[in-house]
């Protein structure tokens, strides 16, 4: 297997343990609010909970994405294994011609 395949499917793998964190953490902050606090806050402020739980499980996912991926990071050497997903930029040389 290349890199560009390990690499690929280290981005697959990335995302879909990005969308379970995200969901794992959405489903526990609505058990959450129905086990402890429906009861004691008015029912219009369930309207602004749905959105608030969905930008709360995104910001968590993502540290803990973060957090996930420094550890390994130090346990493996990122560069022996994956490609590099953006390539250092090409600027024009002398021998190139500038169609500007």
């Amino acid at each position: 297997m290349n890199k560009k395949i390990k690499t690929l499917l280290f981005i697959l793998g990335a995302t879909v343990f990005n969308i379970i964190t995200t969901a794992v953490c959405f489903v526990i902050l609505l058990v959450f609010y129905s086990r402890v606090l429906f009861s004691r806050l008015p029912e219009a402020v369930t309207a602004w909970m749905m959105p608030a739980f969905f930008i709360i499980s995104i910001v968590v996912s993502f540290l803990v994405y973060r957090f996930a991926v420094k550890i390994m990071t130090k346990k493996v050497d990122m560069e022996k294994h994956f490609d590099p997903i953006f390539g250092p930029r090409r600027r024009p040389g002398k021998n190139q011609i500038n169609n500007t």
